[in-house]
């Protein structure tokens, strides 16, 4: 057993969790904000294309003809609608990495409840190591080191 072995305690732990947990449920409040914005952006893009769209279809008797002088210019409402898929797709990809920020979040907010219960700090904190192996954790905390990338650095360092 080191030194640094006699300072673990599993309210230690409790409290990284808890931590861990408000960073990911703050990152899910901003990514949220920027899909909503995203969203507003893309109903408000679409409003308009059939806005133009019935307003052409107002404005046409007989037959249309597509380009910028005879009418409806087809191409250009082709790349809208391309554009507008693409960003729905990101839109959707983001409301997927959230759902995911926040089951992590629930996820180390239950480890937390559940860390008072360890035997001691050492117990705690194989707890909390297989908790971020499972999950990835350090994938979510780019610029936070996680307690499983502390506890790598500190084997690599004992070698």
């Amino acid at each position: 057993m080191s030194e640094g072995d006699a300072e673990l305690s599993a309210e230690a732990f409790v409290e990284y969790c808890e931590t861990q947990a408000r960073l990911l449920l703050g990152k899910v409040d901003q990514m949220e904000a920027e899909i909503d914005e995203l969203l507003s952006d893309l109903d408000a893009e679409m409003a308009e294309i059939r806005e133009r769209l019935d307003g052409h279809a107002d404005a046409v008797e007989g037959t249309v003809t597509p380009g910028p002088d005879g009418g409806l210019d087809v191409a250009a409402i082709e790349d809208l609608e391309a554009d507008l898929e693409e960003r729905q797709a990101v839109a959707a990809a983001e409301q997927s990495r959230m759902v995911a920020f926040q089951d992590l979040a629930v996820g180390y907010t239950e480890l937390a409840a559940d860390l008072p219960d360890a035997a001691d700090g050492r117990a705690a904190l194989k707890r909390v190591l297989e908790f971020e192996t499972e999950r990835d954790a350090p994938a979510y905390f780019p610029d936070r080191q996680t307690v499983l990338e502390a506890a790598a650095e500190s084997d690599d360092d004992d070698s």
